[in-house]
């Protein structure tokens, strides 16, 4: 069952950062948009993007693809909307359809097993119940389809670990983001078959192939 006031808060903390998430991305990003890229390579046929934020991923949208995109925030999809219809203007959407819906990751209001790739970029740090997020992209993703990750997770080495649980308080009361997350478990607690696994950035940054 959805914990209606720990994603009512994760709601308003997005929709009040909204203006500046940009802005924080871009000053520690780094090679993320690399990575989105490498990401994006792995979707195809009928695509959703959970978590799409402010629409930092429209232009990785494979040549052709329909992309459904949703987000907890209305102020953060308002983001993804301005984006998107700069990106038709200047020519450089490649997909073929892309609808943005307002929606909670962890009750998604698809049919089972409609969706050819199930994808996120850095979200299930942020989802109240992670576990039922991540059974929700299981459960509307064919059975022959992917599930894409890139996420960051708490370290596996004693001292970044012991960092990010010091640090995870603060994260977690300012913007509702706990750097903690145990997503490996998570996702193997969500039913989710992980077929390969990259590190980014240490092993806080993973990028993760999977299958339903």
């Amino acid at each position: 069952m959805v914990d209606q006031a720990r994603t009512e808060f994760v709601r308003r903390r997005y929709n009040r950062f909204a203006a500046l998430y940009d802005l924080m991305e871009n000053m520690g990003s780094g090679r993320m948009d690399e990575w989105r890229r490498q990401l994006w390579t792995h979707a195809g046929g009928k695509i959703l993007e959970v978590g799409t934020g402010t629409g930092r991923n429209q232009p990785c949208y494979p040549e052709g693809a329909e992309v459904t995109a949703i987000d907890l925030s209305p102020a953060m999809l308002e983001r993804a909307r301005l984006r998107l219809e700069q990106l038709r203007r200047e020519g450089r959407l490649r997909a073929a359809s892309v609808d943005l819906r307002e929606m909670d990751a962890q009750a998604m209001a698809f049919p089972d097993r409609f969706f050819d790739t199930v994808l996120a970029t850095c979200v299930f740090c942020t989802v109240p119940d992670p576990v039922a997020g991540m059974r929700e992209m299981r459960r509307v993703c064919k059975p022959d389809g992917k599930i894409l990750l890139l996420e960051h997770m708490r370290s596996e080495r004693r001292g970044w670990g012991s960092l990010l649980d010091a640090l995870d308080p603060l994260t977690a009361r300012i913007v509702g983001t706990h750097v903690n997350r145990r997503t490996m478990d998570n996702l193997a607690a969500a039913g989710i078959r992980v077929e390969r696994v990259e590190n980014l950035m240490l092993d806080i940054l993973r990028l993760i192939v999977a299958r339903p």
